[in-house]
């Protein structure tokens, strides 16, 4: 969605968080890493001011009051205390009015991990999400997801497919995400559980889209729908199919190898950027 007035954050997983002890220098800790919870605290930079209200659900999750509570006292840890849980854990609680009322007057959202598929089948289609697309459309409001709840956020959405045989045709399974970001497609987790294959294939069977491999404690800040820019700790790595010249997935079977020609990869440390509309890799050295 270019022209958004949203930002949206999504994080490969693994997220550091501010502890009590590390939270903020009025705390007295002034030792604290500029990188410490690097991502939390962009989070809150974006919102208007520390009394607006955030609130985390925790959807994805099998164990959604742990999750959760996780997340709440992070937020607490540097000074956010206005923080509520949206534990929708039916598609009937995602049309309730006073969760709906909670949904138009919230400044930040956070999405935790778990299960993607939870999110899109109890969330998909419901006033929650209508809600949520419209405001992130026309509010400068703040929504993040880490793991599965990074991965929801594209019009495609890989729900399934292991790592080691991501190249044969069929092993990787799509299904509709939210719909927050246009022809993308996003994988989490991606460094240390080798999930290169999985964008590959993702790609190859949807060029138009652009694959997003996201690196644990690591976050793509998008601004105006169409700004990118690589926060946190670790690597993101961006598969461009607009440049394939062929492959064999629509001539083979289940099953079999895939052939990929002339696959654009590129490799985003935190501080690049990369222009969606333009398809254009910015270095953090010239932005």
């Amino acid at each position: 969605m270019k022209n958004t007035k949203g930002n949206l954050i999504i994080i490969g997983g693994d997220l550091s968080l501010p502890s009590e002890a590390n939270g903020t220098q009025e705390a007295g800790n002034s030792s604290m890493h500029e990188t410490e919870a690097e991502i939390i605290h962009k989070f809150c930079q974006l919102l208007p001011g520390e009394t607006q209200h955030i609130e985390i659900i925790p959807t994805a999750s099998e164990v959604p009051e742990k999750s959760s509570q996780r997340y709440v006292q992070a937020f607490v840890n540097i000074g956010y205390e206005n923080v509520g849980v949206l534990d929708i854990r039916k598609r009937e609680e995602a049309q309730n009015g006073e969760l709906v009322a909670r949904t138009k007057e919230a400044a930040g959202f956070l999405f935790t991990g778990g299960n993607q598929l939870r999110l899109t089948t109890i969330l998909g289609g419901t006033e929650f999400l209508k809600i949520l697309l419209e405001r992130y459309r026309e509010d400068p409001i703040v929504i993040a997801g880490t793991s599965a709840g990074a991965m929801c956020m594209s019009d495609t959405m890989i729900y399934e497919g292991s790592s080691h045989e991501a190249l044969k045709k069929g092993e990787v399974k799509f299904s509709s995400g939210f719909g927050l970001l246009d022809n993308m497609i996003i994988d989490t987790h991606f460094v240390k559980r080798g999930r290169i294959g999985r964008l590959f294939q993702a790609v190859a069977s949807n060029p138009a889209s652009l694959g997003i491999g996201l690196g644990e404690d690591t976050g793509l800040l998008i601004t105006k729908g169409d700004i990118q820019e690589a926060i946190g700790s670790g690597l993101i790595i961006v598969v461009d199919g607009s440049t394939i010249r062929s492959t064999n997935m629509a001539s083979i079977n289940e099953g079999e190898l895939i052939s990929i020609e002339n696959l654009c990869v590129h490799v985003m440390v935190p501080g690049d950027k990369y222009i969606l509309s333009e398809r254009k890799f910015v270095p953090a050295q010239d932005s």
